[in-house]
């Protein structure tokens, strides 16, 4: 089966809310960005238990808490300067695309 790397809306760093699952409403940042699955890490945000190995001697071992990949679908952009999610218009401004706010049109 031949994997796709799929046109991501979003970047690493953006805020983002999320639309649909169990962390409806809830805002975070954006740590990762994975095009070829097509899922984000947000901070704070689908949060799962891994249990992890002490590897060395004297680390700790135990049950830590990690964020989970999701789809990014899931997640619409947060205008910085509004605070509102809000879809990414493009436009070119002085011969470089950037990403513009629809409600607002403040660029980011």
């Amino acid at each position: 089966m031949e994997v796709r790397e799929v046109n991501i809306h979003v970047r690493k760093g953006d805020k983002v809310v999320v639309l649909s699952g169990k962390d409806k409403g809830k805002q975070g940042k954006i740590l990762e960005v994975s095009p070829k699955e097509g899922k984000v890490i947000i901070e704070g945000v689908n949060q799962a238990q891994k249990h992890v190995k002490p590897r060395k001697m004297g680390e700790q071992g135990g049950i830590v808490t990690v964020e989970a990949p999701m789809y990014a679908s899931k997640v619409m952009l947060v205008c910085p300067k509004c605070s509102k999610p809000t879809r990414a218009a493009h436009a070119i401004k002085d011969g470089k695309k950037v990403r513009l706010c629809k409600k607002c049109g403040e660029t980011f």
